[in-house]
């Protein structure tokens, strides 16, 4: 019997991408994906331990999980910074040290 392509595994793996580039956006939407990653990679790994023989691409699956690990964890830390900056500087402060930095580099 012809082995299956486990579903979702392609997608897992985009998705550990993403949250993993997506992280600066404020922590937010790459946590987003990293979450979304984590869920299907828990169905499919299910799936696979279910009847392994029968479905490939599991490797995908694993990494995309990392992936997913490493993007929840950059985004939760850029979020919690984020939260910081808004509670001890405010939007006001934040917009003047970008306005500082714009300066400073000539802008």
């Amino acid at each position: 019997m012809e082995q299956q392509k486990l579903p979702n595994a392609t997608l897992i793996l985009v998705f550990g991408i993403i949250s993993i580039v997506t992280c600066c956006c404020y922590g937010v939407l790459g946590l987003i994906f990293g979450i979304i990653a984590m869920v299907m990679a828990k169905k499919a790994t299910a799936t696979y331990m279910a009847n392994p023989e029968q479905y490939s691409g599991y490797q995908n699956v694993k990494t995309g999980k990392i992936l997913a690990i490493i993007g929840i964890i950059l985004n939760v830390i850029y979020l919690g910074y984020t939260i910081f900056l808004f509670a001890t500087l405010g939007a006001d402060g934040i917009m003047n040290m970008n306005q500082e930095m714009l300066e400073q580099y000539g802008m």
